[in-house]
């Protein structure tokens, strides 16, 4: 069976040549004297020849003190997996940020309230100098950590960019994230000061985050906390005390005056602390370098064609490495957005009415979030223009076939509509979209450069020629793998996070498929959530991509492996949310086994088809699938804080014998 169902392009570029990718290609070829001839060569010689990186440093205009040697690229680290890049190389994170000084927009805040709030580039520098000021005079040196309980906000990024410009570490979280799950990160990497939000608006409701960040400080105390800073109300936009805190007003009291520095640290030097999802155990800490970050997210920006005149959308929390990601474009002296709140209230209307009013040109958003435009009946073209978007990038989740075609003719043929797939592991994209290459629904572009991506079976070999399904691989080292995992000192922990299954090898954990004739690539879900009846492998996206065409009456899906002891084999289960008014009756489920077994074959029909009131998402939008098949596999799970909807995981446990428990089920069964 084929997973490739196109062959015409979706969407086609107008002007490939005057791409920035192409622009690095006849870069490169004038400097070495190559004759790279596409973006497939460009991609070959990326991940064969390590001066790639030293080619992207001089092109991406990378601010250094201290350029890297043309002879030490890389040496060996404390672990062999993990090069040191650029050993010689020193710079600072932040003032390849804060470039500019001058009244150009670098931060445009919005959210519910509709009351919109610029800052220059001039300003900024101003807000992060006062903020490094108070920091330094607060004690904090390089190497501490600074945390966050804060929203997407001006004041966000300025604790960031502050805290980098010192050589300290950041790290933040989402504020709907509960009091346990913030507490299983920041003990771990035992913060010296926390800034947190006392009170904001989330769909229209007021959330009083006082009892829970009492509760964090109070507990932070005993892992070293020195200072608890609390931001004002978003919502009153007064100053709320709080035990044992400082007011950020006090926090930022007597200015000495002191002008903004950047710590010059080497390429290697730790910026960010993200985390693993942690849906059913601890997260782990993953240490990102600061050259890491800003070489690839730099990179990767470049390369799908942000330019400083663009205005730069990615809806985000702060707990999501989108966050860290967009910060980047700063570097180019392009205008962010900075949205606090949620995007369905008052409506879906107003919020892509705004879209269109700060003149977007580059928006980041995700596959459900598009589907909730579609289900609502909304034709986005209708309510605007939307003359200045350019660039849509489409990641979080499997874009499926039917919403790629749907997306493209919502927002017009001249939009470079793609789906781009990474990891907070690297901070980075593995497979991405590229202005110079067409676009076919459903798939990935290409691969990202300097990404030695590949398509591996179970025993190590390279399948991708075949347009068979296997393992995400990356078969070579690159600048934004992690540093370390916080507090593995042995780095035992990371070794088997990523490379327990091909030793030496980094394994993604996604299903993925490489089309032959296209080379595009399609994810088909997690590996570790690949369904396997009766030897049959397959992704859940596979599943999704059918159901798109019956979005009228399907909210939402879950699709899952149950495997019993008492089982000898693995059987589907497909959970199913209804629309408003609409069931789960005898015929609807007739014809979404047709059309599963016509789009794609008999065995990929699932055993039982289920109507369930909600789908567990983590609190950055991406559905659980693995915990769900471990609850009606038999396994008891405690969720942890990055469930959003933690509540939802109960409704699955009495689907761990469906003919006793759940007798009804019978009538869905294949």
């Amino acid at each position: 069976m084929s997973h490739f169902e196109n062959s015409e392009p979706l969407w086609r570029p107008a002007n490939p040549s005057w791409t920035a990718v192409e622009r690095l290609r006849r870069f490169i070829n004038n400097k070495h004297g190559l004759h790279l001839e596409d973006y497939h060569d460009l991609h070959k010689y990326s991940v064969e020849s390590y001066a790639f990186w030293l080619d992207l440093w001089e092109f991406l205009g990378i601010i250094s003190s201290v350029p890297p040697s043309k002879t030490r690229i890389f040496e060996q680290g404390a672990m062999p997996e993990v090069p040191v890049w650029f050993p010689d190389a020193r710079l600072n994170y932040a003032e390849n940020l804060l470039f500019r000084k001058d009244d150009a927009i670098a931060c445009t805040a919005g959210g519910e309230s509709g009351v919109v709030h610029h800052y220059s580039y001039r300003q900024l520098r101003e807000l992060v100098r006062q903020m490094a000021r108070a920091m330094r005079r607060h004690g904090l040196k390089k190497g501490d950590r600074v945390a966050g309980i804060v929203n997407n906000t001006i004041t966000a990024v300025v604790i960031c960019l502050a805290t980098a410009s010192i050589g300290a570490i950041f790290s933040s979280t989402a504020t709907d994230m509960g009091t346990q799950g913030i507490l299983d990160r920041y003990r771990q990497i035992q913060p010296k000061f926390v800034f947190a939000e006392t009170e904001v608006a989330y769909a229209g409701k007021v959330v009083n985050l006082v009892p829970k960040i009492s509760e964090v400080f109070r507990d932070l105390r005993k892992y070293g906390l020195k200072h608890a800073v609390t931001l004002p109300s978003l919502v009153s936009r007064k100053e709320i005390t709080v035990p044992d805190s400082s007011l950020l007003s006090k926090f930022l009291a007597v200015d000495d005056g002191r002008e903004l520095t950047f710590e010059q640290l080497s390429f290697s030097h730790p910026l960010f602390i993200l985390y693993s999802s942690g849906t059913s155990g601890p997260p782990k800490c993953i240490v990102h370098s600061a050259g890491g970050v800003l070489l690839q997210t730099k990179k990767e920006q470049r390369m799908i064609g942000i330019e400083p005149d663009d205005t730069y959308f990615q809806y985000t929390t702060t707990g999501w490495m989108m966050w860290t990601f967009m910060l980047t474009a700063l570097s180019y002296g392009a205008r962010l957005i900075l949205y606090d709140g949620s995007p369905f209230h008052p409506d879906l209307r107003t919020y892509l009415k705004f879209i269109h009013d700060q003149g977007v040109s580059v928006l980041g958003t995700s596959p459900r979030f598009l589907a909730e435009i579609q289900g609502q009946g909304i034709v986005p073209r209708q309510l605007a223009s939307f003359e200045a978007l350019k660039t849509m990038s489409v990641t979080g989740a499997v874009l499926t076939s039917p919403m790629f075609v749907w997306t493209q003719q919502a927002f017009g043929e001249k939009v470079h509509v793609f789906s781009t797939s990474g990891g907070t592991d690297v901070c980075t994209s593995f497979v991405t979209g590229c202005p110079g290459l067409p676009g076919y629904a459903g798939e990935i572009q290409c691969k990202s450069l300097g990404m030695k991506v590949e398509v591996f079976d179970p025993y190590g070999n390279n399948i991708e020629s075949t347009g068979t399904a296997g393992e995400l691989v990356c078969t070579r080292p690159h600048p934004s793998l992690p540093v370390r995992f916080w507090g593995d000192e042995s780095g035992a922990k990371f070794r088997d996070a990523y490379y327990s299954t091909y030793p030496g090898i980094w394994r993604q954990g996604d299903f993925i498929v490489l089309n032959p004739k296209t080379k595009g690539l399609m994810i088909l879900g997690r590996s570790d959530g690949v369904l396997n009846p009766s030897g049959v492998r397959f992704g859940s996206g596979e599943i999704y991509t059918v159901l798109e065409r019956f979005s009228a009456v399907i909210n939402d899906s879950l699709c899952v492996g149950q495997r019993r002891p008492q089982d000898k084999d693995e059987r589907v289960l497909l959970f199913l949310k209804m629309r408003a008014g609409c069931t789960l009756d005898t015929r609807l489920i007739t014809d979404i086994k047709s059309t599963i077994r016509s789009a794609l074959s008999a065995r990929h029909v699932p055993a039982y088809m289920l109507e369930i009131e909600d789908i567990p998402y983590t609190v950055n939008g991406k559905k659980i699938e693995i915990a769900v098949k471990q609850i009606v596999s038999g396994s008891d799970l405690k969720p942890s804080g990055t469930v959003a909807n933690p509540e939802s995981l109960q409704l699955y446990y009495k689907y761990r014998d469906l003919e006793s428990a759940v007798p009804s089920a019978v009538k869905a069964k294949m």
